[in-house]
């Protein structure tokens, strides 16, 4: 029997009810580990781990907006009180949208940061609270291509621009201990999302669409959610145990 990459882990995914965390979330059960996923939906959080339960692997759910704080804690502290322990973060959740610089309001800017950088900043500062006293813990974050290449709207892009840019301040902050802080960025990827990202229906429309065929090769094949969880799994795993600071592409080629 093949050895389970994560046996007697317990991490956390955030956004997991579907799309990438989703696939996170499973994978990781079925590496052993003990996963705790969260949602803003309770309805789709509450299937998502009944079918990890289903398969015989421990899984728990915590209904949380990652842009509060006090769900933040209230997710670790569940994690603690379930499993005992914290050893591998996944930060995945977050918002994209379309709104092109000159149709971004100030309350939209703020709204969509506060989720996409701020929600992995309070997730890593909390978990460092139980990764610095034993010298040991992994932090993968979702960022995105977009990271690279600011082909979607000004304040999501900008914000992938600053999770790359976390995930190497923090990498840097704990180069000299066993806790390792990368981030993977995903081209463009069967989810939800997506989906809407083609068909212009995320929030601010199709005003940016256009720059993604001029600036990137979008007639490859886009990604899986799996594709996703496989480059999470070797960043969390000890095949990643000597990589720190990398932001992992996983885009087919397209964004090249």
């Amino acid at each position: 029997m093949q050895k389970q990459m994560l046996l007697g882990k317990t991490a956390i995914v955030t956004g997991a009810s579907y799309g990438i965390g989703y696939a996170v979330a499973h994978l990781f059960a079925e590496e052993g580990a003990n996963v705790v996923l969260t949602a803003r939906g309770q309805e789709k959080l509450d299937q998502a781990v009944q079918e990890i339960k289903d398969k015989g692997y421990q899984a728990t759910g915590v209904v949380a907006d990652i842009g509060s704080l006090d769900d933040c804690k209230k997710v670790f502290e569940t994690t603690i009180k379930e499993f005992g322990d914290l050893d591998i973060l996944i930060n995945n959740a977050g918002l994209g949208e379309q709104y092109a610089i000159d149709e971004t309001e100030d309350e939209w800017m703020n709204y969509i940061l506060n989720i996409n950088v701020g929600g992995p900043i309070r997730y890593i500062r909390e978990a460092l609270k139980y990764f610095m006293p034993k010298n040991e813990g992994v932090i993968v974050t979702v960022s995105s291509v977009n990271g690279k290449r600011p082909i979607c709207g000004a304040t999501y892009t900008a914000s992938k621009g600053a999770v790359d840019t976390l995930t190497k301040n923090v990498a840097m902050r704990l180069c000299e201990t066993n806790i390792r802080c990368n981030a993977i960025a995903p081209g463009a990827t069967e989810t939800p999302a997506a989906a809407k990202w083609v068909d212009g229906t995320q929030p601010g429309g199709d005003t940016m669409l256009k720059y993604a065929a001029k600036y990137a090769n979008i007639d490859l094949p886009q990604t899986k959610p799996i594709d996703q969880a496989y480059a999470c799994l070797y960043l969390a795993s000890e095949m990643g145990r000597c990589v720190k600071g990398q932001v992992l592409q996983v885009c087919n080629g397209a964004f090249l």
